[in-house]
Order: C-alpha cells, then sequence, then structure tokens
C-alpha cells in the first residue's frame, strides 16, 4: 500500500512500523522525516514531481511510503469491548478514515466493517485518520447481520442510526452496557435487514431543509452521546 503526507509518514516512521521502502520528490526537504529515514536505513528512490503525482492522487507533500496492506482484526477481539461501531457499506474512504479517528479520540478501540461493497483501509483512509489505527482495530467480516447477532449473544444491545418512522431521538435511548452502534451508507443509510436486527433505531432531528448528515458526522454526533449518557 502506498501511503503519503508528512503527517502519516512521520507517524509511521516514529512508530517504527514497517516501511517497505521510501518516494521522494526531488528535492524533498524536512529535518525530521529526513532524519527518521535515515536513522532506519531505508531505501529511498528520488524521483520527479510528475512522477510522485502519478504515483498517487492526493496531496502527497512529496513523500510517499510503500508499507504492508493493513491487516484486518477478528471478530472475536471486541467481545470485551464496551462500545463497537459498525458501519454499513460505507463508499467514502474520507468518512471511514474520520469515523476512526473520533473513535480512537473518543477511546473506542473497534470499528467492524464489511467486505464486500465497502470502502477498506487504503491510502486514503490513512491520511484521513492521521496514524490513529495503530489505536482502532477494523474488523472485516463476511456478514454483517450475523455478526450482529455474535455481538448481541456476548451481552451487546445494537443501536442503528436511521429517520424510519420506527426510530426515536437518539438522546432518549439508554446507552448504559454494552454497545454496538451502526452507522449507515452515505446515500442509502442502514439496510433494512440490519434495521431488522437492531435493538433500538435512533434518529437524529433535523431542524434545517436538510434531510441527512454525513456519515462521519453522524456518527461522531452519536458516540459522543453514548459516552455522556454511561455510568
Amino acid at each position: 500500500m502506498l501511503v503519503y503526507g508528512k503527517n502519516v509518514a512521520k507517524e509511521i516512521l516514529k512508530k517504527n512500523e514497517k516501511v517497505e521502502k521510501v518516494i521522494l520528490q526531488v528535492g524533498f526537504k524536512d529535518n525530521l522525516l529526513n532524519s527518521l529515514i535515515e536513522n532506519r536505513k531505508l531505501p529511498v528512490d528520488y524521483v520527479s514531481k510528475r512522477e510522485i503525482d502519478r504515483l498517487v492522487d492526493g496531496v502527497h507533500q512529496g513523500i510517499i511510503l510503500s508499507i504492508p496492506d493493513y491487516n484486518y482484526h477478528n471478530l472475536d477481539e471486541v467481545f470485551n469491548d464496551d462500545i463497537v461501531v459498525i458501519l454499513d457499506h460505507l463508499e467514502d474512504a474520507h468518512n471511514l478514515g474520520a469515523i476512526i479517528r473520533t473513535c480512537e479520540a473518543a477511546g473506542i478501540k473497534s470499528v467492524i466493517i464489511p467486505k464486500d461493497r465497502q470502502v477498506g483501509v487504503n491510502a486514503t483512509v490513512m491520511k484521513t485518520s492521521v496514524g490513529t489505527l495503530e489505536n482502532v482495530s477494523v474488523i472485516s467480516v463476511t456478514n454483517l447481520v450475523n455478526s450482529i447477532n455474535k455481538l448481541k449473544e456476548n451481552g451487546f444491545w445494537v443501536v442503528g442510526t436511521t429517520l424510519s418512522e420506527d426510530s426515536v431521538d437518539y438522546r432518549s435511548i439508554d446507552y448504559n452496557g454494552k454497545i454496538a452502534l451502526v452507522i449507515g451508507n452515505e446515500g442509502m443509510g442502514i439496510s433494512n435487514i440490519v434495521a431488522k436486527n437492531c435493538d433500538f433505531l435512533a434518529k437524529i432531528p433535523m431542524y434545517g431543509t436538510t434531510n441527512s448528515l454525513n456519515a462521519s458526522v453522524a456518527a461522531g454526533i452519536m458516540i459522543y452521546e453514548v459516552i455522556r449518557n454511561r455510568k
């Protein structure tokens, strides 16, 4: 996987994570990064701006790291958590990265995603999450409903976010106990079958003309409401 940008590179190099190769734009200068690269004796390729622009689609700031693909975690690792976040087929890597970053800030250790029709951990997610993947495990599962039922068997209450007629104000739910919070797809929300397997359906009231929130914004509101109401 190619990841890019100074902040991401600093986090990876400081934490001594495995780096296969460094790609720098000719003339790249950053005292800290240059020192970290030199101290680890990493192989470096110097390339033109045109070449580095071709390699990645984003603001690279003249540095790219080639690292191993993300190693997803297993569902059974989350059964002792107090709060987990489940993402129902998100498509935007920026949303996934932002949600991971919010989870880390809130002390949530696990995010569950489906294997198919869902953005995975890629360079954009790494950049948006700004190194927080070190403290948040991403679990990739084959079937969300089966995973939800396994969470229930391990004591979790499942709260889905939706604007359906069956949903209640998110502030009216008791969030004590083990909570699995489901955030839906950017356009369609959570699927009907996932909604049917939730214990509670929550909605965030809309007071303006907008009828929905960005997935990462909704996740942030819900995550901190869960934390605020725990005793």
